[in-house]
């Protein structure tokens, strides 16, 4: 008998390590949403309703053998998984790859996809009526969505706030320089350092005007506003069965087994792993689970290995023509990615490709 793999969240990590070991193991993944939503391209589904639905990918055709169960999670340990409804899946491994919640419209806040396009197409609505946007949050996700709105509307007055006086640090000089000159080209306003003494006091989303007014005593006025700030990792549900740090960050080892247990990994967001959070990351922490599980399901010995890479890297596409990137070169320093490249990989058609073909479209 084929051993058993319950999986915790269908997110980038999740799906890949459900697809990756479907063909070796009886496979259990478990997710409460109906379909996969590939979250980075979600602020395109923002600016272009009707093409917003291109991003959520029903799992019905991501495995071939195993399963898909809809339900969460609300207790896990080496040997399973409690479900909300009352069940529970037992399992020779358990990978743990439940991810973290993010600010609409980066991450939808229902598990429901049809309800997830409402929303989407709502803010659209929205968006579309106001003159003048404010974007709370100068990361890579305020700044893509100032991308992706000006060069919708190309006539609307963005303004990007931060209380950070640094743009993109850890990044090449280089390349910052690049991203503000480009950001100047869109008509996009950068207030770097710069607190809000409250925030606005309509709801983000929606139009409505208001002004808000910052530490200095600037006051700026605008008609809608978004929060590009503030992910949230799913981790609760664990309590005191599995290692974590002060932050609630799963503790693992180079192979992505979980600190003191050989049956139980962990993926993506939730791992304590020193870098940043990206669904780029995830996928290759999916790879090396995988590996390691088929290696011990076999009665050899994990031997894949996870290096975090020594530098931030990362695609920043402003708009479908625009944006910059950054990559280790051979030595592992960092490279800046030429415009054209950021364009070709993510920016086009936001990595439509890759996951079609993950879920064998």
């Amino acid at each position: 008998m084929r051993k058993k793999v319950a999986i915790v969240g269908g997110g980038y990590g999740g799906a890949k390590a459900a697809k990756s070991l479907d063909a070796d193991l009886d496979v259990v993944l478990i997710d409460p949403k109906d379909a996969f939503v590939h979250s980075a391209a979600a602020l395109r589904a923002l600016v272009r309703p009707d093409w917003a639905e291109n991003i959520f990918f029903p799992y019905d055709t991501l495995l071939k053998n195993g399963t898909v169960v809809r339900d969460r999670a609300v207790e896990v340990d080496a040997h399973g998984v409690h479900l909300a409804s009352g069940g529970r899946v037992d399992a020779d491994y358990v990978v743990l790859a439940s991810g973290s919640s993010y600010a609409f419209p980066a991450k939808m806040h229902t598990d429901v996809a049809d309800e997830a396009l409402v929303a989407l197409r709502q803010a659209h609505k929205e968006l579309a009526d106001a003159g003048r946007v404010l974007i709370l949050g100068a990361g890579p996700v305020g700044l893509e969505l100032a991308g992706e709105i000006a060069t919708t509307w190309p006539d609307k007055r963005v303004t990007i706030v931060d209380p950070s006086a640094d743009l993109l640090p850890g990044f090449m000089p280089e390349l910052v320089a690049d991203l503000r000159g480009q950001l100047d080209e869109l008509g996009i306003e950068l207030r770097l350092g710069s607190a809000l003494a409250a925030g606005p006091t309509v709801a983000p989303g929606v139009v409505g005007e208001f002004t808000v007014t910052d530490e200095d005593g600037s006051r700026l006025t605008a008609d809608i506003w978004f929060r590009a700030h503030g992910s949230r990792i799913h981790t609760d549900f664990l309590d005191g069965a599995v290692p974590r740090n002060e932050r609630g960050q799963v503790k693992v080892t180079e192979r992505l087994s979980v600190e003191g247990h050989d049956t139980l990994y962990a993926l993506g967001d939730i791992t304590d792993l020193p870098e940043t959070k990206m669904a780029g990351f995830a996928l290759r922490h999916a790879e090396v689970v995988a590996a390691n599980i088929i290696a011990h399901a076999r009665g050899e010995e994990p031997a894949a290995v996870y290096t975090p890479l020594p530098i931030k890297v990362g695609l920043l596409p402003l708009g479908p023509t625009g944006g910059v990137g950054q990559f280790p070169n051979e030595q592992g320093a960092p490279f800046q990615v030429p415009t054209e490249t950021v364009v070709q990989m993510k920016g086009s058609e936001m990595m439509l490709g890759h996951f079609r073909e993950l879920f064998n479209l």
